[in-house]
This record gives C-alpha cells, sequence and structure tokens, in this order.
C-alpha cells in the first residue's frame, strides 16, 4: 500500500510544478513583451534602457526554471491520463512538449544575445541593424514557433484526455481553444501566448483536485 500511496502522491506534487510553471513562464513572456520592442518599434534600433535590460535579465532567469517545471508538468500530464493512451498521440504530445522546452530555450538565448548587441547600439549603425534582427529573432522564436509547439502540445493532451476521460468535457473544450488561439492569434496580438500558461495553471488545479480526490481514505479490511 506504500507503493500505491507513492503513486498518488507523485502527480500530486508534479501538478503543484506545474503551477510554478505557469506562474514562471507567464511571467518571463509579460517581461519579455514590456521590455524588447517589436513590430514598428524594433526598427528604430533604439538601445534598450536599463529598466528593458533588467527586465530581459530576468526574464532570462525565470526561463531555465519555467522549462524544467515544463518537463514535470508532462509527467503530471501522463501520470493523470493514466494507461491506455493512444500511442501515436501520447508521441506527438511528448515529442511537441520537447520541441517547446527547445525553442523555449531558443528565445531565450537570442533575448541574451540581444542585451550585448544593444549596449553601445545607436540607430543608422551595423550594430543596430544587429539589434532588430536579434529582436526579429527572439520574437519569431517565441510567437510563431513556440506557442505553435505548444498549441499541437494543447489539442493532443486535450485529444488524449478526451478519449480516456480524463479531462472533464469544460477543460477539452478550454484545451481546443487555447490551441487554436496559440496557432493562428498569437503572432498578430501581443501577450495572446499568455492563454498556454493560463491552460497550465487550469490544468494543474485540476490535477491537484483529482488527485485529492482519489486520496485513500483507509486500507482495505483495516
Amino acid at each position: 500500500m506504500a507503493m500505491k500511496a507513492q503513486a498518488l502522491r507523485t502527480p500530486r506534487a508534479a501538478g503543484l510544478v506545474g503551477i510554478a510553471f505557469a506562474v514562471l513562464i507567464g511571467a518571463a513572456i509579460v517581461l519579455v513583451r514590456a521590455s524588447i520592442p517589436s513590430g514598428e518599434g524594433a526598427l528604430t534600433g533604439s538601445p534598450l534602457s536599463l529598466s528593458s535590460r533588467g527586465g530581459v535579465q530576468t526574464a532570462l532567469a525565470l526561463i531555465p526554471f519555467a522549462g524544467i517545471f515544463f518537463l514535470w508538468f508532462i509527467g503530471a500530464v501522463r501520470a493523470h491520463v493514466g494507461p491506455g493512451e493512444d500511442k501515436f498521440l501520447s508521441t506527438v504530445f511528448l515529442g511537441s512538449g520537447l520541441v517547446f522546452v527547445a525553442t523555449l530555450f531558443g528565445a531565450a538565448a537570442a533575448a541574451g544575445s540581444l542585451l550585448a548587441t544593444t549596449e553601445i547600439a545607436s540607430p543608422g549603425t551595423p550594430r543596430a541593424e544587429l539589434s532588430y534582427f536579434g529582436q526579429h529573432f527572439t520574437y519569431s522564436l517565441l510567437t510563431t514557433y513556440s506557442m505553435r509547439m505548444a498549441a499541437v502540445f494543447v489539442l493532443s493532451a486535450s485529444t488524449v484526455g478526451m478519449r480516456l476521460g480524463s479531462f472533464p468535457r469544460w477543460l477539452v473544450l478550454l484545451g481546443y481553444l487555447v490551441g487554436v488561439t496559440l496557432l493562428f492569434v498569437v503572432p498578430n496580438v501581443p501577450l495572446a501566448e499568455l492563454v498556454f500558461p493560463l491552460w497550465a495553471l487550469v490544468v494543474s488545479l485540476h490535477i491537484v483536485v483529482a488527485s485529492f480526490r482519489s486520496r485513500p481514505t483507509g486500507l482495505p479490511g483495516a
């Protein structure tokens, strides 16, 4: 029975880590959006202010931990879904999650490089052009590639949860709505990518609540 109790506690703890991921990645996204200009603002090639540089540095400090917590979150979702998951969908689910982490780290590396290129940049100089390239590259990784991998992750997780009855209907519908938003809306609407940490937060809370509901009240035959 000790092994069974441990199996119940593990998803609960991993669900709490999923909440930590949602908070950290949400904060990092807001900091990057607030600190690094996009669109026409990036064309000026102006160096980042001290406050903006501080915001990027804080986001860079949060992202590695967010990525680590996200790996725990993947495990929490798989443990909650349980045995019998579709091998095709589970492979897509796991693969998209890993690619999301890789592209997220790539965006963080691009933002870190941007700090170096904008330190002494001035409009019209080659360094300013390099700064614009860094800003565009950072947002491309974050909003185009990373968030679309997150969309595949959300859609596959929601489909597996629906087929196995592990997710309630409202959570499945929320997942599909978030997935479509990440696929088609995020590149054009600033901060729309926050729907992903919001979904992760809701799923993590669902896993934590479900783990308490399945908590054994006593030993058989006691």
